[in-house]
């Protein structure tokens, strides 16, 4: 052992010694997801470039099943963070979704911030973003062009849909549904020829929602499940104190995402020839890398989870930032995937 290892050695065992009485856990602090299997694999070196969690979504590779969940545009921060999480995306070879593209259908002022294609190329999968009560109006009006026309001077693989009915109730400026966003969705299936996407905006779906949507060819169901961001909640806080007292309860309604497995995995069985949508995107209430390798484990459908919140904290501090939180996230993802298995029955 060379004379500088012998010190680096001395050093981490006085460390060790120090830290020891600090670093006691007790037996209820155990993750009961797992089963902690150490035998049976090694460590990847060079985790970035092995990308050993590849998947095919719509024939388009992503390494990491990682989705950057709908963000922001229109704001003033806008185009700084949406090129920052495109740059991200690109490097690291996940998939992303814009924020609401609504402000696109009758002006082209912030056509800059979702122009993102040249950043990400042709390869990375991206999707537009539009709210149900926008397609709602579409619909009704027999007029999908200006829709489609984001589509096209995007250049994305497609739409997402973001279903809110208690957002859009308790919003100041809200739209009131007229009709079911089921039979919104399946008129405008009908018209269409991309990949269309539908999520909620972080209260998730009952299990009926989530049978009829599994009947519908979807490109995959987001699941925004309860834990999140609150939109509901969100829009609360916007409105009269009057207002706050009344509504504050319909933010605490909703699904999180390891309920909803269970009702697409139950449903699944239950519909099967019938399911047409076959593709999943976990999200709402992520906070690290094992929730997500736990929820795509539970999944019977081919998942991946998307992030929001987190990345978009660091995407506001910088792209190195956003970069670094990335790399460990998925350095964590690469290590549970060698060593972790998901405890179905948990």
């Amino acid at each position: 052992m060379s004379f500088f290892k012998k010190i680096f050695t001395r050093h981490r065992k006085s460390v060790h010694i120090q830290l020891a009485p600090h670093s006691i856990v007790d037996h209820m602090m155990k993750d009961e997801r797992f089963y902690y299997e150490p035998m049976l694999a090694s460590h990847l070196r060079d985790v970035l470039d092995h990308a050993p969690m590849q998947q095919i979504w719509l024939k388009k590779s992503m390494r990491w099943p990682l989705w950057i969940s709908s963000m922001t545009g229109g704001a003033d921060a806008a185009f700084t963070i949406n090129q920052r999480l495109a740059k991200a995306c690109k490097y690291f070879g996940l998939g992303m979704g814009l924020g609401s593209c609504r402000s696109l259908l009758t002006s082209e002022k912030y056509l800059k911030d979702f122009d993102l294609r040249p950043i990400l190329g042709e390869d990375i999968l991206f999707f537009a973003n539009l709210g149900i009560a926008q397609i709602e109006e579409a619909v009704q009006k027999e007029n999908i062009q200006p829709i489609n026309h984001i589509i096209q001077q995007l250049n994305t693989d497609g739409l997402i849909i973001h279903i809110n009915p208690i957002q859009e109730f308790i919003q100041p400026e809200g739209n009131l549904f007229t009709q079911s966003p089921l039979l919104t969705v399946q008129k405008f299936l009908q018209w269409v020829n991309y990949p269309v996407i539908i999520k909620e905006v972080g209260q998730g779906f009952g299990p009926k929602s989530l049978r009829e949507l599994l009947q519908l060819p979807l490109a995959a169901i987001e699941l925004a499940g309860f834990g999140g961001t609150n939109f509901a909640l969100l829009e609360t806080l916007r409105c009269s104190r009057a207002q706050q007292k009344q509504y504050l309860p319909l933010a605490k309604i909703g699904h999180s995402s390891e309920e909803m497995i269970a009702f697409l995995n139950y449903q699944k069985g239950v519909l099967e020839p019938h399911v047409y949508c076959q593709k999943l995107i976990i999200s709402g209430g992520i906070q690290s890398f094992l929730d997500g390798y736990y929820l795509m484990g539970l999944s019977q459908m081919p998942a991946i989870y998307g992030q929001a919140g987190k990345l978009l904290q660091q995407a506001k501090i910088s792209y190195k930032a956003l970069c670094q939180y990335l790399t460990l996230e998925i350095k964590g993802l690469a290590l549970a995937k060698n060593f972790f298995q998901v405890k179905k029955d948990h």
